[in-house]
């Protein structure tokens, strides 16, 4: 759960760096937005869960493809949870695989990075 004595990691300026490294590279419209939701639930599920203020971001293009990794400082990986049609939460797994091509999430040495990859779809 949030803890409300951390900082909120900026979505907004996330957002505006996303958004623009793939106008940059000529992304269309609705392959930005699904990349700027994805990345704002991977971002509040670091800061959510895994306790981190500051996610580190990187973002990428190569060959047509946008990937975004969000670190943070849990050991522990995400997974799909089962909810009702009553649950608050635990759903973002599922909108971040279905607004992506592929996603993922790798342990590291101290916490851990999920991470999503976007293909083509540019303008």
């Amino acid at each position: 759960m949030c803890d409300p004595n951390l900082n909120t990691p900026s979505l907004t300026v996330s957002r505006e760096v996303l958004r623009d490294v793939m106008e940059r590279a000529g992304y269309v419209r609705s392959s930005i937005a699904d990349a700027e939701l994805a990345l704002v639930e991977l971002i509040s599920n670091a800061w959510r869960h895994g306790r981190t203020p500051s996610p580190a971001v990187a973002i990428t293009v190569e060959g047509g493809t946008v990937r975004v990794v969000v670190a943070d400082r849990s050991s522990t990986l995400p997974e799909r949870r089962t909810f009702t049609e009553l649950s608050e939460s635990g759903r973002g797994l599922q909108l971040v695989e279905g607004l992506t091509h592929r996603w993922g999430a790798e342990p590291l040495k101290l916490g851990k990075r999920v991470w999503f990859e976007l293909d083509g779809f540019l303008a």
